[in-house]
């Protein structure tokens, strides 16, 4: 049987604090920019606001939620190279006096937790930009609680290797300080130039994706997930097909119900068509950190709730033709309904919604995760 790899067996002097702590401050500010930015895409995404979620600017959300992709990417390369770094200590023999034993006991099961965290994070990261799920848990509300564990651990870290950050960083690269005994093989490359290939590594993986929020980008974006085509110029991630709407819910029998208490009011898309026409720019911009400008034309939301007699401030429910899933019912918040650029949008770049995009009638609000953009209007009801 082969003996286990022990501390000695790993001899680069690269794998070295004055390589790691570099290494780890980059890792650190993007997983707070990716945190920051996670907590407000999930407060956007949620019904209940305790402090208002803002209307403008109106690309808000398409800036945040691109920035958090784009910084959880560019992580990506920076952990694996400093998880290889570290590796060795994995295997350093635990110290035999008890009270050095069980304080090495928990820094090391407060970085497996990091560890796991973080890569939990990442790739569920990933595979939620791919729109491919292989699991069964809901990926949002999993996410969100594993970020505070991820950044909790992360502290926890930074709080216990301070001392030593502090000293590599303001050390020479080349300082062996804190180098393990055995780290004195030189390495295929210099020090600086492994910190400069992960920094090159990190920055080419931020690339790859950030077309799906930076257009100008996209032809060198290999990795985003979309690449703005689509039907009129925008790309859809859910089709009518998919939601199973069929011709016999928007053919001539479709309405548009609006209803507040006992007022209510059914429109056909002819009726919204003879109503005062808007016309918007505002991007349509998705959690999975893709987005994209468009021109849309239609009612305002606050011009079909007067006919009801709404008044202002007061939340929405919005409910879509699809039979099922998660968003057939979004809430549209009082500040929202209010704006004078938030429509129910009847075509797109100057045509007709596709009915991929919506048609007949559609939810367009400025700053809102396109999740909640609801397709397919059925109803518009205010809250009592």
């Amino acid at each position: 049987m082969p003996r286990p790899p022990s501390d000695a067996d790993f001899t680069s002097r690269l794998r070295s604090a004055a390589v790691t702590a570099r290494v780890g401050l980059w890792l650190g500010i993007c997983f707070g920019i990716a945190f920051v930015t996670g907590l407000i895409s999930h407060y956007a995404q949620n019904a209940d606001h305790p402090l208002l979620f803002p209307t403008s600017p109106s690309w808000g959300y398409r800036f945040t939620q691109g920035l958090h992709v784009v910084a959880g990417t560019a992580a990506v390369p920076l952990l694996l190279v400093k998880l290889w770094t570290v590796y060795p200590r994995l295997f350093l023999r635990p110290p035999r006096e008890l009270r050095r034993l069980v304080l090495d006991g928990l820094e090391r099961v407060s970085i497996a937790v990091l560890v796991a965290a973080s890569i939990f994070q990442l790739a569920s990261g990933t595979l939620n930009s791919a729109q491919w799920y292989p699991w069964a848990f809901s990926f949002r509300a999993t996410h969100y609680a594993v970020a505070w564990v991820a950044i909790g651990a992360l502290l926890v870290h930074i709080a216990v290797k301070l001392p030593i950050i502090r000293r590599a960083l303001t050390s020479d690269i080349e300082s062996t300080v804190d180098d393990r005994p055995t780290a004195t093989v030189p390495g295929a490359v210099s020090r600086r130039g492994l910190v400069r290939t992960a920094f090159l590594a990190s920055g080419v993986a931020a690339l790859a994706v950030a077309g799906g929020a930076v257009p100008f980008l996209r032809k060198v974006s290999v990795f985003a997930v979309r690449s703005g085509e689509g039907p009129q110029g925008v790309p859809v991630n859910k089709s009518a097909a998919a939601a199973r709407i069929t011709d016999e819910m928007v053919g001539p029998a479709y309405r548009l119900e609006v209803v507040y208490g006992d007022h209510r009011t059914s429109l056909t898309r002819a009726d919204l068509q003879e109503m005062a026409q808007r016309t918007e720019s505002l991007p349509i911009a998705c959690v999975e950190g893709w987005s994209a400008g468009a021109v849309w034309t239609g009612v305002r939301v606050r011009d079909l709730l007067d006919l009801v007699d709404a008044p202002t401030g007061r939340d929405v429910d919005v409910y879509s033709l699809q039979p099922s899933g998660p968003y057939r019912h979004t809430v549209l918040q009082g500040n929202f309904a209010d704006d004078t650029r938030t429509l129910v949008a009847l075509a797109l770049h100057g045509e007709p919604l596709n009915r991929d995009h919506g048609e007949p009638a559609r939810l367009i609000a400025p700053d809102r995760p396109g999740v909640l953009q609801t397709k397919w209007l059925s109803r518009l009801e205010v809250s009592a």
